[in-house]
């Protein structure tokens, strides 16, 4: 689910961390999960930006007690794999103090991408600037433990990237400009190098341990069924496969160039795959459309708009709307991610 409006992860780390002193990085070799990326990983950020690209209001939600417009992401799954807070904050949410963005922290925003063009179309936050803000964060961050905790936390935390689906498909196959200037396998390059630049950048600022996700079969998406007579566009998700190679050849190139670097390549591709060609084999009845509406088209506020054809049960369905998986589709791809990264970082 998109830029869910979170006041839970703030609460979780008190309650979890009450009378712990806050000193130092958390136990474990992983003492923190930061994210980079698009909706896939904004647990918030767009709430707290003039843009319509955010989910904080109801029928997101639905599955929680309380019925608050929030809901677990797959780096909540992750974090919690890790022995750290089951919610993962928003950098932006200014609920939150440095303190309890220490073991963990979102600087991603839905609709963006690697491209910052990417961002422009719904006015939100570009890699950018993700990388600014945590840039700042680092400072922020020595200011608060002190330069030896500081370096310890950016060192040993686990950096999880998931971002690239927008660049394709609310970018280049939706707007002209960039189809203009290169072809799809140009494009790709383009994306790579910048992918390429964030790493680096995070590397100088003293991050190790990445997990960078590929590309899901982004054509199985309802709102690309939509335009292709209710069938996968086997075009999009030919290109995620495209992507993701040439991605797994930029992270073996990265792990011999960067010093200390342990950068992982997580293959979501298949998984989401097979879910959607035999759905009832990982307990789903429909992967077809989203809960949401028609689950066709419907995302963001045209789910508020359609409360009325919202299905019974979220977790028999692979999407919650045309776009976002379910929370049980998100714990399946974290599993994915995870099995990825445990035996590298643990």
């Amino acid at each position: 689910m998109t830029s869910l409006q979170r006041y839970l992860p703030c609460l979780i780390f008190v309650l979890l961390h009450a009378g712990d002193g806050g000193g130092g990085a958390a136990a474990g070799k992983v003492p923190a999960i930061i994210v980079f990326g698009d909706s896939s990983v904004d647990t918030g950020n767009n709430n707290f930006i003039p843009t319509i690209a955010r989910s904080n209001f109801w029928p997101y939600g639905l599955d929680y007690d309380d019925g608050l417009p929030t809901g677990r992401l797959a780096t909540d799954f992750i974090s919690e794999a890790f022995g750290l807070p089951p919610s993962i904050p928003a950098y932006l949410d200014t609920n939150c103090s440095i303190d309890q963005l220490a073991t963990g922290v979102s600087f991603a925003s839905a609709a963006t991408g690697l491209d910052n063009a990417t961002a422009g179309v719904l006015s939100v936050i570009t890699l950018s600037e993700q990388l600014a803000y945590f840039k700042e964060y680092t400072e922020r961050l020595k200011a608060a433990k002190g330069e030896a905790a500081a370096k310890e936390i950016i060192g040993e935390a686990l950096y999880i990237w998931s971002i690239g689906t927008n660049d394709f498909i609310e970018n280049y196959y939706n707007l002209p400009s960039r189809r203009m200037e290169y072809t799809v396998s140009e494009y790709e390059a383009y994306l790579l190098g910048l992918a390429e630049a964030a790493i680096r950048r995070v590397h100088g600022l003293g991050g190790r341990k990445m997990d960078f996700t590929g590309l899901t079969p982004m054509g199985c998406l309802p709102a690309e069924r939509v335009g292709n007579r209710g069938q996968c566009n086997q075009e999009y998700n030919a290109v995620a496969r495209s992507f993701n190679a040439k991605l797994r050849e930029l992270v073996d190139k990265l792990n011999k160039d960067l010093p200390g670097l342990r950068l992982v390549f997580a293959d979501t591709y298949d998984l989401l795959a097979a879910v959607v060609g035999k759905p009832a084999n990982f307990g789903f009845d429909n992967a077809v459309q989203g809960c949401c509406g028609t689950g066709l088209f419907e995302a963001g506020y045209f789910c508020s708009l359609s409360t009325s054809f919202l299905c019974r049960n979220a977790n028999k369905y692979v999407f919650f709307d045309a776009i976002h998986p379910t929370e049980k589709m998100y714990k399946l791809l974290a599993d994915t991610v995870i099995n990825s990264t445990l035996h590298v970082f643990m």
